[in-house]
């Protein structure tokens, strides 16, 4: 067998992936159209369940532009609890637990304010009965949250107004006993400054100094009590405007749902994934199970070239008369080839039986009674290789793309290389019409086409009169394995004898003397 020199394999060969994905279409359309009858047939079987829908505006305290959607998210995750769901079923008088419940409602923030409810039931009706049931408790939740919080608010104020108009009566109390004190104590002193006409000015009372920071003291306690007032006032004021603005938008409706739609959205989708499925499904078995399908690759593996290619199948319905012509004219090329050899042809199939056979009644046909040299057989798996060198000196493989893997490609190459058949070309059946690859073995003239008649030329011409070497017709003699020669110097393996006594050799000489 010939061995050729191939370019070194890449990891991923993107030519040999695509044309993977291109014979496995069958594989991946096939997916695709169960993908859609999948879609429709469970549009049918589970048909979409009866829903409504709901919006709710709800209006918080914290409103501002640097929210950022925290507050509608809290409102949502709210919602999705189970003391809302366990109100809605208390409004709705259903014996179900609030966690069942939550199953079938779907709760979306659409804005910062705008909450929208989905929820599923067995009727249109008894869906838009529990979506509004929802969005009441929810609001109640909502407004109930707020109006105690602002309670809560207000009250705490109004208790550190309390305190602090206490701490005001006491300061006023003290403003009032210093009043009177220093009102006393001028009253004590008119006597004394009368008859101290003469002499300075008396200093100013002790208490006026406590006077002033008492009536300070006084000036911030009423201010403070005064915006305290005011902050208890606006707490107040916030759960109406929560209360008020806190209500269903949108009134809950039955979403209507066509059955048509329904199923070609599914039938589209199972459409679109078993499509992928098929096209991942192909390139990864393409180039796991390796099986070549370029020429390239063929021709390489069996160590012939590629001569011909014949489509996979002929049409019955509509006839293609560009495939007649394509196998007639690989007939033509057969029988040039039987003509011109020196010997019997075998066509050897490989995954195209009847491709051979028809190959081989064309040429049959074609040819003379006493040019019937044409023997069929098959290298397939479980094929009788001895009985090959009857069918031909030389052989031509009718191989199907895609069937055998390269181990077994291997296996048919040596198996005929040892027989002494040389392969004069391959016939490739369902080839990919896209393969640009060249399947022509350009180091294996002796066994292509091309040097078929310098190689028989050569042959005739041998060293040793018309017949070759030896008679053999050129051919390679079998070889034989001998036993390596020792190189010098190594020790031969001795033989050790018993000792030859001298005595009886003396003895033995006088008998025979005697």
């Amino acid at each position: 067998m010939t061995t050729t020199s191939q370019s070194p394999q890449h990891l991923l060969d993107f030519t040999r992936l695509w044309t993977a994905i291109r014979r496995g279409r069958r594989l991946w359309l096939s997916f695709a159209l169960l993908g859609f009858l999948a879609g429709g047939l469970l549009t049918v079987l589970m048909p979409p369940t009866p829903t409504a829908v709901t919006r709710i505006l709800v209006v918080h305290e914290q409103d501002g532009p640097s929210d950022g959607g925290s507050l509608i998210r809290t409102d949502v995750a709210l919602m999705s609890t189970t003391r809302i769901a366990a109100d809605a079923l208390e409004r709705l008088t259903v014996a179900e637990r609030p966690e069942e419940f939550l199953k079938t409602i779907t709760v979306v923030g659409l804005t910062n304010n705008v909450l929208e409810v989905t929820v599923e039931a067995p009727t249109g009706a008894e869906a838009a009965r529990r979506a509004k049931a929802l969005a009441e408790a929810f609001i109640a939740d909502h407004v109930g949250r707020i109006q105690s919080a602002a309670a809560a608010e207000a009250k705490a104020l109004t208790d550190q107004r309390t305190q602090v108009q206490a701490e005001l009566n006491e300061v006023n109390g003290q403003i009032s006993g210093a009043e009177a004190a220093a009102v006393n104590a001028e009253n004590n002193d008119e006597n004394d400054n009368d008859q101290n006409n003469e002499e300075s000015a008396a200093p100013p009372p002790s208490n006026a100094a406590t006077l002033d920071s008492l009536y300070a003291r006084r000036a911030e306690l009423t201010d403070q009590i005064s915006q305290l007032t005011q902050q208890a006032q606006e707490a107040g004021l916030g759960a109406p405007r929560v209360a008020a603005g806190t209500q269903i938008v949108d009134a809950p409706r039955p979403v209507r749902t066509s059955l048509k739609i329904t199923g070609a959205t599914n039938a589209g989708i199972g459409l679109a994934f078993g499509l992928v499925v098929g096209v991942a499904l192909a390139a990864v078995t393409g180039v796991v199970r390796d099986k070549p399908v370029l020429r390239r690759d063929i021709a390489a593996n069996l160590g012939a070239s590629v001569i011909a290619q014949l489509p996979g199948r002929k049409r019955r319905l509509l006839p293609n008369k560009a495939a007649g012509d394509e196998h007639a004219g690989v007939a033509e090329t057969l029988v040039r080839l039987v003509r011109n050899g020196s010997g019997p042809v075998s066509v050897l199939e490989l995954g195209a039986p009847k491709v051979a056979a028809a190959l081989a009644a064309a040429v049959d046909a074609a040819l003379d009674d006493g040019e019937a040299r044409l023997g069929v057989g098959s290298v397939a798996p479980g094929a009788s290789w001895t009985d090959l060198p009857h069918l031909g000196a030389e052989a031509v493989l009718v191989v199907r793309v895609g069937y055998a893997h390269t181990a077994w490609l291997h296996t048919v190459a040596r198996q005929l290389a040892d027989l002494g058949i040389p392969v004069v070309g391959v016939v490739l059946v369902d080839p990919d019409p896209r393969d640009r690859t060249d399947g022509t073995l350009w180091d294996g003239l002796h066994t292509a086409l091309r040097g078929r008649a310098k190689h028989a030329e050569k042959t005739t011409n041998g060293t040793n009169g018309t017949n070759g070497t030896n008679g053999t017709n050129g051919a390679d003699l079998p070889t034989k394995r001998l036993a390596p020669v020792q190189p010098p110097g190594h020790d031969l393996p001795t033989k050790k004898f018993a000792p030859v006594r001298r005595d009886s050799d003396e003895l033995s000489q006088r008998r025979t003397q005697g």
